[in-house]
This record gives C-alpha cells, structure tokens and sequence, in this order.
C-alpha cells in the first residue's frame, strides 16, 4: 500500500471507523511498517484533540463547507468592543484580587466561584476585565443550552444559510475571558466544553475546521452551589455537575458577602445619605446572622440592599424603599425583615402601619382618606 494521504484514510477508516485514536494509529502503523510520525503529519487536518482524529471529512467537503463559513455572520463580533465598562460604583473585596491576578497572568487556568445570590461574583469578573482592559464575553447558562448555543451553528442570513461562531469560539479565538454565568443550572450537554477546559482547541465538525485558543483565553464559572445541587431547594433549578466536568476547574473560590463596612462603602457609593447606608448594612449583616443561626429561612443579599437605596432615591421615602424591595419575601419573612430593621433604626416607622398608593395615602390611625 501507498503511503498517500487518501489510502492511509481510506484503510484508517475501514479498519477503526471516522475516529481514530494515537493507540489505533499506532497498531496500524505497526501492522503496515509505516513511520508513526509520518502517519500522523499527513492526519493533521483531521486532528481533533490530544491523541484523536475525525475522518469523516473529505477535502471537498472542507473546501465546499468553507465557502460558507467565509460568508458574514449575522453579526460580526471581531467588530465589537467587548471590554466592559468601569463602574465608578465597584468596591473591591473578597476574592477580587486574586482573580485579577489570574486574568492578568494571561494562563490558561479555568476558575470557579461559587457564593449565594447577590454577592457580586459576576460584577466582580467584569470589574477586574475593565480594569485590565481585558475582553469578556458572557454566556447566561440555563438548563436549555447546548452545544449549537456555545460552539455555534449554521444560520439562516438574507436567506442564505451561513455558519455563525457561537460565544465560546468567539473567545478561544480572540483569547478573551469566557464567563460561564450561573454554571449549576446547566445540564450535562454542558460537557462539549470537556476538551477545552483542558487547554485545547474544538473540532468544528460541522464545518471541518479546527480552532485552537488565542493567548489569554480563560474560562470562569460562577454558580450559586459548588456543582452539587442544592439540598435546601433555594435554588430550584441548580443541578448536580459531572464531577469529571468539575474537575477540570483547578480552583474554586467561595465568595462571602462583604463585611458590613464595604458593604456601606457599596452603598455609598450610590446613596448620599450615609447614615441610610450604615443602617442598611448592619441591618443586613443581622439578618444574615440569623439566617446562618437558622432563625429565618431567607437572607438579604447586597444586590437587594443597591435596590433598596435606589427605591430611596426614587420614592425619597426610606420606608417606602424597603417595604417594595423586600415584598418579594413571604410575609412571615418580610416581617421579621421589617422587625430586625427597626432594631437598627430608632426612628423606623413600620411599613405595616402605612399603605401607599399612587394617590391614596391610608394610615392606621386616620379614619378619613385623603385624595392627592
């Protein structure tokens, strides 16, 4: 036999199939004499990963298929800019500069953050990528996505069918920070991303061409679990993670709330009136006591309390501003969130005592109803 490209696929393919490992090359090239490296320098186009090759495509299909994926994407994205911007209102604290360094290292070393709702793991990311003018794209995980939605696909264009990079080659090839939003809510298609997460380049199987990463792609993950679910069911809708997917994060950072003086930094940051914010973040600060003692069932995150003072400025009514941002609680919850805040606020006036209205204003201890 040959040793011409077509008839060493050609034997390759009726003896092991369209893929092929290094461990079947080289038994082929044993059985026919044939040089291991010589074998493998003509497979080059088909590699598909440390150690693995895909035959099934042929040159012409390579060929016809590129002509497609030379056609404009729907959007293309090497136009945009997508450092993030520098928010004037982040504080840093937590885990921030050791995740900076590592963005800054420009290695690949995939990192996981993990922290309940609200504490800024995302606003994080996106801070220290402005920061080093690094950039980032950001993919929201649902149970939903799935390779099409990370790798890519073909799209429909001015009625011409065209491929279009999903986020993830997107990265690999600019060599931008790839986050991974909310990572517990995905299921195991998820697990298309196994081979780059180990530091190598995606196959493009269904347009034959291969893509490896440019210098500084990274991955990071956030997620309100550590890939296990979520046994107390607050976050309905997390699942249990492949642990062999898991394993390929070589650190996981746990991202606390901050502490009661950066969280009032936070705040105000946002808000003028620091005694508001003081009050805020020790009333916080109680309730998540609390929460972690077992005498209430939910937590106020930091998210909640931005909201807070940005109902404040609105409303220009403090108690007005916490009753409508913690409304989403239960009432039991909401009341003892309410009980808690008039521990640190003398001058709290209960929100119970008072129902607002766009036009009606109704207390307890009136019996008349004013019109405005």
């Amino acid at each position: 036999m040959g040793l011409s490209k077509e008839s060493i696929i050609e034997c390759l393919r009726e003896s092991y199939g369209e893929s092929v490992t290094s461990a079947e090359i080289k038994a082929f090239c044993q059985m026919n004499d044939f040089n291991y490296q010589t074998v493998t320098n003509k497979l080059t186009d088909f590699k598909t990963g440390r150690g693995k090759w895909n035959l099934e495509v042929t040159k012409e299909t390579v060929e016809e298929l590129e002509v497609s994926y030379s056609a404009p994407a729907a959007m293309p994205a090497i136009e945009q800019n997508l450092i993030p911007q520098k928010d004037d209102s982040f504080v840093k604290f937590g885990n921030y500069n050791d995740l900076k360094k590592i963005i800054q290292s420009r290695l690949f070393y995939p990192t996981f953050i993990t922290g309940l709702s609200g504490n800024g793991k995302t606003f994080s990311v996106e801070q220290a990528c402005a920061q080093l003018g690094r950039e980032l794209i950001r993919v929201n995980i649902t149970i939903e996505t799935d390779e099409d939605d990370l790798i890519g696909g073909f799209r429909l264009v001015n009625g011409e069918t065209v491929w279009h990079n999903g986020p993830v080659i997107e990265a690999l090839q600019r060599g931008a920070i790839l986050l991974l939003d909310e990572i517990d809510l995905a299921s195991n298609k998820i697990l298309c991303l196994q081979s780059i997460l180990e530091g190598n380049g995606v196959f493009l199987k269904k347009i034959g061409r291969r893509v490896d990463p440019a210098s500084g792609f990274n991955v990071i993950a956030t997620a309100n679990t550590k890939g296990k679910g979520s046994d107390d069911g607050r976050f309905i809708g997390t699942n249990v993670l492949n642990e062999a997917f898991l394993e390929r994060f070589p650190v996981t950072f746990d991202q606390s709330y901050p502490a009661p003086a950066t969280e009032q930094k936070i705040l105000s940051k946002i808000c003028k009136d620091t005694e508001f914010c003081k009050r805020l973040s020790d009333w916080a600060d109680i309730i998540r006591k609390t929460f972690y003692d077992g005498g209430i069932e939910e937590i106020i995150s930091t998210r909640r309390l931005v909201h807070i003072v940005k109902a404040y400025a609105i409303f220009d009514d403090k108690a007005k501003a916490i009753q409508v941002c913690v409304n989403r609680f239960d009432d039991e919850t909401k009341q003892a969130f309410l009980e808690l805040y008039d521990k640190v606020d003398a001058d709290f006036v209960m929100p119970s005592e008072t129902f607002y209205d766009d036009t009606l204003k109704v207390t307890e201890h009136e019996t008349s109803i004013s019109i405005g």
